[in-house]
């Protein structure tokens, strides 16, 4: 049934209800012809669970699918106690999973501890499926303690466990990933047609690169129709600057932001053609008088490389860990204005560069303003040497910060061009191509640290492109009961099954958020509401209106 809610404005809602979707397994997403993001249900759980999807056109080009999974009352699931180190409750990233994982003999002891202090206590083997470039396997043994009907019987039994020494947190047996498990699931999608798309598809990150924003705050200020958030970000003071992207970051075609070397990028332009996913890496430099510097970062707090995957010099690696702030003492970063209104403060020197590039001050500690339509220089540890017998007041410092794909070949954005940093990757030429090794999401001596990112359920931010050159945002809300959330595997299926020829994973757990029509339209999962972000994915109406 269709019916027309609005036939003039900015926007022309068009409502389709499907009431059930026939149970059916997950097919292929390219029998023929272009596939529809609506064509298969959801590979979630048995075959058998109900689905119901409702579109709505948000405006000429653009739709909001809506669909619900599973059944709310599985009497197989049900609140428990995961005995083990939280990780969570001290650090200012809510999103740091728990040490839960532990080897088998380790996980008997405590086990066998925690049954002579009078708790029911077993211990579970971990396996996670392999990926394009993971073997899987068993992760390590967790223990639980009990089986109950609600969160806050299991909060009450932690309680008990601490006061007899032990630590835990209360978990819910729906977010450990399980295949027979009966949901519910709430995913939405939002499509952007480029044959019938007249409006603008934009990145923002709001009034400077320092600071934070909601999605919903970023979507109100450029009056857009819909978004989603976007990219990873430092949250952490300790790790940067809060909202500096923890990656590439290129909006209205400028480099702000370096790449996390080779990792994945989503390469989006204004009018919605030609998305991808590429990896990226970058050769930044500094010029003066025939002699060049090799520069380290773009924007960035110096000495703090969140994700990794910087130069060398960097510790503990050079190569992609997300999650993980590696540091280089001896470093030369560039700022511009759209940094924020002050660069960062420290030791070291800084060069400072009006709007014709000419060094207009050599200022040390290293922070303060930048002079409009100018740029800076920061030097910290060894590399101060280098600038201060480079660049001299009213030389011209030439800033080059060219980005390069995978094969090292030069890219060059148009303004209309936005990348914003993501992965792993989930889907590549229509098939499942999950890469959690090579974006830094797999830690030898860290297994609790995939078990909780990777292979637990979590809200998710999807994106990608389908075979007939659509791209499509999706949101899956979890950590309640009343959706679960998908894990890195389950969002390739998904992503796979909604008919995606190309699809990456985005910032997930309490960042996930999608905004249509001015409103807030899932469920963000951390306590405090809304998360403050870095940036965001933005669909705008046509200039006109229209």
């Amino acid at each position: 049934m269709k019916k027309r809610l609005c036939a003039t404005g900015a926007v022309l809602g068009v409502l389709t209800t499907a009431a059930a979707l026939p149970p059916a397994a997950a097919a292929s997403p390219y029998p023929g012809g272009h596939p529809s993001p609506t064509r298969h249900v959801l590979p979630l759980g048995p075959a058998d669970l109900p689905e119901t999807r409702t579109t709505t056109t948000l405006q000429p080009g653009v739709t909001l699918t809506r669909i619900e999974r599973g059944n709310a009352d599985d009497p197989a699931l049900h609140w428990t106690v995961e005995v083990s180190i939280p990780g969570g409750e001290t650090s200012p990233d809510p999103d740091a999973p728990p040490t839960a994982l532990k080897d088998r003999a380790s996980a008997e002891e405590l086990a066998a501890e925690l049954r002579r202090d009078g708790f029911e206590a077993r211990v579970e083997e971990v396996k996670t499926p392999r990926t394009a470039d993971y073997e899987g396997g068993t992760l390590g043994r967790r223990v639980r303690v009990g089986t109950f009907d609600s969160q806050a019987a299991a909060t009450a039994e932690r309680t008990r466990l601490r006061a007899a020494g032990h630590t835990g947190s209360a978990v819910y047996t729906g977010w450990d990933g399980e295949t027979t498990d009966r949901g519910p699931w709430h995913v939405d999608l939002l499509t952007v047609d480029p044959r019938r798309f007249r409006g603008t598809l934009d990145a923002s990150y709001g009034p400077d690169l320092e600071q934070r924003e909601t999605t919903s705050a970023l979507s109100a200020s450029a009056a857009a129709t819909a978004a989603v958030n976007a990219g990873f970000f430092v949250l952490d003071p300790k790790a940067g600057a809060p909202g500096d992207p923890a990656g590439v970051g290129v909006y209205d075609g400028r480099l702000l932001s370096e790449p996390v070397a080779g990792r994945p990028g989503l390469v989006l332009h204004d009018d919605a053609r030609r998305t991808e996913i590429t990896r990226l890496t970058w050769q930044g430099s500094v010029t003066t008088r025939g002699s060049s510097l090799p520069l380290d970062g773009i924007n960035r707090v110096p000495g703090l490389i969140r994700n990794c995957g910087g130069g060398g010099g960097d510790a503990p690696t050079s190569l992609p860990l997300h999650d993980v702030t590696c540091t280089d003492p001896d470093e030369l970063v560039a700022f511009t204005p759209d940094y924020g209104g002050r660069t960062p403060g420290g030791e070291g020197v800084e060069a400072v560069l009006d709007a014709h590039d000419r060094v207009v001050q050599l200022r040390s500690p290293r922070g303060g303003t930048i002079p409009p339509g100018g740029s800076t220089v920061q030097a910290s540890g060894d590399r101060v040497a280098d600038l201060t017998a480079t660049a001299h007041t009213g030389d011209r410092l030439r800033v080059s910060t060219p980005l390069l794909d995978a094969r090292g070949r030069r890219i060059t954005p148009s303004p209309r061009t936005h990348i914003v940093n993501a992965g792993p990757e989930l889907v590549r030429d229509g098939r499942i191509h999950v890469t959690p090794a090579t974006d830094g999401m797999v830690r030898p001596d860290d297994p609790s640290w995939y078990y909780g990112w990777v292979h637990k359920r979590n809200p998710r931010t999807l994106a990608g492109v389908d075979a007939a050159g659509r791209t499509v945002l999706v949101t899956a809300d979890g950590r309640g009961t009343g959706s679960l959330g998908l894990s890195i595997g389950e969002s390739a299926e998904v992503a796979r099954s909604l008919g995606l020829r190309d699809a990456v994973n985005l910032d997930g757990g309490g960042s996930t958020t999608m905004v249509a029509e001015g409103a807030v339209l899932n469920s963000p999962s951390d306590a405090t509401g809304e998360r403050p972000v870095g940036d965001a994915l933005l669909i705008l109406p046509h200039r006109d209106g229209t």
